[in-house]
């Protein structure tokens, strides 16, 4: 059985602190592969600077295409929505039924996991495995010694998508913070400049 890691983002764009965040998820942990779900819209985002869902997807399939254990995925596209992790994951095992399923998150996010849709049925059935954030706030007590949430002492990316697209509207050289392929698609596009 292969253990997938599941790396949800809207990766509006995907930079190299998901690539740093999801190879070291690949190479320091027991995780076989790491797909990086694209997720459709989040309902917490406001829409109008999110790229259409096919463009999005098309830069994390170049940015992880010469990383073998990093695989895009488009699955959420296909989910009716609002669409919820745990609806995605029960779609995935369905789909994949060798496969072991697997939570990606930043450390912000499990200090709110309590409030996702059934999470006590996420934690039943999947491991979590959690890399750092510098976040305000503090996990709940219930999860800090969970023997299904797994800490990865991965580095400290503090690069954000809303900065990167800013930085383009501003007609500023954030080259280095986005893999090759990706600036390409960005500049050739025009995304994100004003």
């Amino acid at each position: 059985m292969k253990k997938i890691g599941l790396y949800f983002g809207t990766f509006n764009p995907i930079h190299i602190g998901h690539l740093a965040i999801a190879n070291h998820m690949a190479e320091y942990s027991d995780l076989d592969e790491i797909w990086m779900i694209v997720t459709p819209h989040n309902p917490h985002k406001k829409k109008s600077s999110l790229l259409d869902n096919h463009h999005r997807y098309e830069m994390v399939y170049r940015a992880t295409a010469s990383y073998p254990k990093l695989k895009p995925s488009d699955v959420e596209f296909k989910l009716p929505q609002p669409n919820y992790t745990v609806h995605t994951l029960a779609h995935l095992q369905e789909l994949f039924p060798e496969h072991l399923f697997n939570l990606i998150m930043g450390e912000d996010n499990l200090k709110s996991f309590h409030k996702w849709k059934n999470y006590e049925v996420i934690l039943e059935h999947h491991h979590i495995y959690v890399y750092p954030r510098i976040a305000e706030g503090s996990v709940e007590t219930q999860f800090n010694e969970h023997p299904k949430i797994h800490k990865v002492n991965a580095p400290i990316m503090e690069i954000s998508s809303t900065f990167i697209r800013n930085a383009i509207s501003e007609n500023k050289n954030i080259r280095p913070i986005l893999p090759k392929k990706v600036w390409e698609y960005i500049d050739e596009m025009n995304f994100y400049r004003k």
